[in-house]
Order: C-alpha cells, then sequence, then structure tokens
C-alpha cells in the first residue's frame, strides 16, 4: 500500500468511527425534531473526519495546529450545548463528550493508531448504547458490592504490578507475585461467585462459577463454596455439584500443560486422567440430575461479595507450602520427587506438573515423571475432599470428600497397571529420555 493509498485509507477510518458514533446517537434521539440535536449523524461524521484532516494538518505544521482545532470543535459543541437548554431538560453532556471523543479518535487514526482507535469507538459506541442497563444495575448495586469492587481493584490493579517477581527467604522459596497472584484469584473467584448466583439465581450461578473456576483454580473454589455450605446447609448439593464441576477440571488441564511441554507424555497420562474425570463429572452428573434439578429454586443468602480474609490465609499456606518444597527438594534431591509431588498437591497441581513435564525433556523418565503428575492429582483430590468436609460439615464431606477420594484412588490404580504392573503397556513404560 503506497503512503496516499494508507492517508486516504486513514481518512475513511475516521470517518466510519464518526459514522459509527453518530448512528448511535441518533438512534437515541430520532424522536426530536429536526435543529433540535446537538449532532445528528452526519454531524459526528464530520467531526471524526475534520479530526483526521486536522492531524494530517498537524504533521506538517506541528501539533499546535491540533491542539487548537480541538479547543475550537470544543467550543463550537459547548456554545450548541448551552443555545439548546432552554428547548430541554435533559442537562447530560454525553453528547458533547462523544463529540470530543469523535474528534480525538478520527485524528489517532490519521496518525498510525488505527487498530485503537476503531476499537475505541466501538467500546464508546457500546457504552453509549448500554444506558438503560448500566443505569439499571447502578440502580441494584450496593454499598458493601461497591467496596468488594474496589478493594479487588485494589489487590489487583495496584499491588499485583508492584510486587517483585523474584525467590526470596529459606532455599529462596517465596515469590510475592505468585504468592499474591493466589491471593488474587481467590478473591476474585468469591466475587464473580457472588454476581454470578446475584444475576442468574442459585443455581444457574453456582454452577457457573463451579465451571469456571475450575479452570483457574478448584482449591480456592472449594474453600469457597464450603464455607457457604456450611452457612447454608440446604444449599450443599448444589454447592457439592459446583465442587465437583470446578474439581474435574484439574485432570484435562493437567494433560493439557503436561502435552504441551513434553508430547510424549500424553499417551500415558490419558488413561488416569480419563478415569479421574469421568469419576468426578459423573458424580456431579448424578447430584444435578437426581438432587439439585429435583429441588426449587432457593434464595442463597450472599453475604460478604469478597472473601478477603480467606484468601489472605491460603496465601500464607501457600507460601508454607513453597518453602517445604523447596525444603524437600534441598534435602532429598531427585529421590524426593514422588514426596515433592504430593506436598505440591496438596495447594495446586498445575505447577509441579509444569515442573515435572520440563524436567522429562532432558532429566528425568517419562514414568517417573506421569507418576509424580497423577500422585499431586490424586493427592489434591484428597485434601479437597478433607477440606470441603473440614469445612463444610458432615453432608459435605459425603457429597464430596467421598467422590474424591475414589477418585484419588481409582488414578493411582489407573496410574499402578498403565505404569508399573507386570501387564503395563510396553509402549507406554519406555521412550524416557534418562536412564531410570
Amino acid at each position: 500500500m503506497t503512503e496516499e493509498q494508507q492517508t486516504f485509507y486513514a481518512l475513511g477510518v475516521a470517518l466510519a468511527i464518526g459514522l459509527l458514533i453518530g448512528v448511535e446517537r441518533g438512534w437515541k434521539e430520532r424522536e426530536a425534531e429536526e435543529g433540535e440535536r446537538v449532532a445528528g449523524m452526519r454531524t459526528y461524521a464530520l467531526i471524526g473526519l475534520l479530526g483526521g484532516c486536522v492531524a494530517l494538518a498537524g504533521q506538517r505544521f506541528g501539533p499546535f495546529a491540533l491542539g487548537l482545532a480541538f479547543v475550537s470543535v470544543a467550543g463550537v459543541l459547548a456554545t450548541a450545548y448551552v443555545v439548546s437548554l432552554p428547548r430541554g431538560h435533559d442537562i447530560g453532556i454525553t453528547s458533547l463528550v462523544a463529540g470530543l471523543l469523535t474528534f480525538v479518535l478520527g485524528a489517532l487514526a490519521v496518525l498510525g493508531e488505527v487498530a485503537a482507535a476503531a476499537a475505541s469507538a466501538v467500546v464508546a459506541t457500546l457504552v453509549l448504547g448500554f444506558k438503560p442497563q448500566l443505569h439499571r444495575w447502578l440502580d441494584r448495586l450496593k454499598g458493601n458490592e461497591l467496596r468488594a469492587g474496589l478493594e479487588l481493584l485494589l489487590i489487583s490493579v495496584v499491588l499485583l504490578p508492584i510486587l517483585p517477581d523474584q525467590r526470596y527467604g529459606p532455599w529462596r522459596a517465596l515469590n510475592p507475585y505468585e504468592i499474591w497472584w493466589m491471593v488474587v484469584l481467590i478473591a476474585a473467584i468469591s466475587f464473580v461467585g457472588y454476581l454470578a448466583i446475584k444475576i442468574a439465581g442459585s443455581r444457574k450461578g453456582a454452577l457457573f462459577t463451579g465451571f469456571f473456576a475450575g479452570l483457574a483454580s478448584s482449591t480456592a473454589l472449594t474453600l469457597h463454596f464450603s464455607r457457604m455450605a456450611r452457612r447454608q446447609p440446604a444449599m450443599a448439593p448444589l454447592l457439592a455439584t459446583g465442587i465437583l464441576l470446578a474439581s474435574g477440571m484439574t485432570f484435562p488441564r493437567m494433560l493439557l500443560v503436561a502435552g504441551l511441554v513434553n508430547r510424549a507424555l500424553l499417551q500415558p497420562l490419558l488413561v488416569p486422567a480419563a478415569i479421574m474425570t469421568l469419576m468426578v463429572y459423573g458424580t456431579a452428573f448424578a447430584y444435578w440430575r437426581f438432587l439439585v434439578a429435583r429441588e426449587t429454586e432457593a434464595e442463597m443468602a450472599l453475604q460478604n461479595p469478597l472473601e478477603l480474609k480467606a484468601a489472605v490465609t491460603f496465601g500464607a499456606f501457600l507460601a508454607g507450602i513453597m518453602v517445604l518444597t523447596e525444603a524437600l527438594k534441598t534435602w532429598l534431591g531427585d529421590a524426593g520427587v514422588m514426596l515433592l509431588a504430593a506436598v505440591s498437591g496438596v495447594a495446586d497441581v498445575n505447577a509441579i506438573t509444569l515442573s515435572l513435564a520440563r524436567m522429562s525433556q532432558d532429566e528425568l523418565a517419562v514414568r517417573m515423571v506421569v507418576t509424580g503428575v497423577v500422585v499431586a492429582a490424586s493427592m489434591n483430590s484428597l485434601v479437597k475432599g478433607i477440606t470441603a468436609g473440614f469445612l463444610g460439615g458432615k453432608t459435605l464431606a459425603l457429597r464430596v470428600g467421598v467422590p474424591l477420594w475414589i477418585t484419588a484412588g481409582l488414578g493411582l490404580g489407573a496410574l499402578w497397571w498403565t505404569m508399573w504392573s507386570d501387564w503395563a503397556p510396553l509402549s507406554l513404560v519406555g521412550q524416557t529420555p534418562a536412564t531410570e
């Protein structure tokens, strides 16, 4: 594309931005009489094109020309707005700001930021068009929900980026960024779960939260839902189903992480991962079919939108696990791989899976890696079952703990059959990168 073609393309984008915002503004004010609008569809289109032309001129005459043009456009729009006030009762300045934004986005398109300008125009149009929905949401927002959202932004957007992403402490085991990331993750899951249940109802909201939280941290979801089950025993079947949905994501995710690092791990991990997934999801489906679906929609008593204290407590627990893991690695070396996997699986499966999968590429046998990964997943299931029973009570221990404990046993049994028994398939035992 020649330079002249690029210029015309950018000016076309500037015009399209103005038309896009102008269509939304024009549709909103479609019932107004001719001449009563501050700006219509054609005006917004011309403002966008004007911004592009001024930016093009500014490349020759300097940035002062662009600034002067912006002030002039702002003055014209403000004057038109003030003149139109006596004829109407709406004193909002949304259209005025939209006009100024159109000018700026048109200028950005010509200055080379075409993608950013076009994306910003789409987002701005959506914000303008969703005014009724946004106002209804704001009317329903409670003070504790607003504070919880601000606290979540504080610990994630403000605090997380400034924490050092390096190791400190005994055996250099503590990474402040990783620990606080888990705190943010757990707090975010509790907040999203609160909103999902409030918007979609207890049944759909709990299942939605359970499934998608499993993509991030099923352990965090187990902690959150177990505490809720303790406070509201009537919701235990629903919350147990959500915990199992989250826990079931552990095993496909484990298989995916290991396979992406080393494809040789896919085949030997497939049978244990499949058996454990089927056991957990089969139980969750049975709960949904015979327990949850037969109950009427119950109102879940929502209390704290952000379980920040519980998240910080889990972060401290994770820090202790990190120190213990590094200590075992230092004291026992390669002989402590299985113990290391078991201890690491208490809090998280992803980290040990990724670590062992990388080691399988050059220093650790595939059979040892597969064993370590399945042991970590089984230990994680055992601990989540114990956590659910301890925090959620006897009912949750039976409905979550027992299936997860059976899942752990089935996973270890499948591991023994595929990797260590006398009938283990030779294709799964062999092909190791290092001598066993």
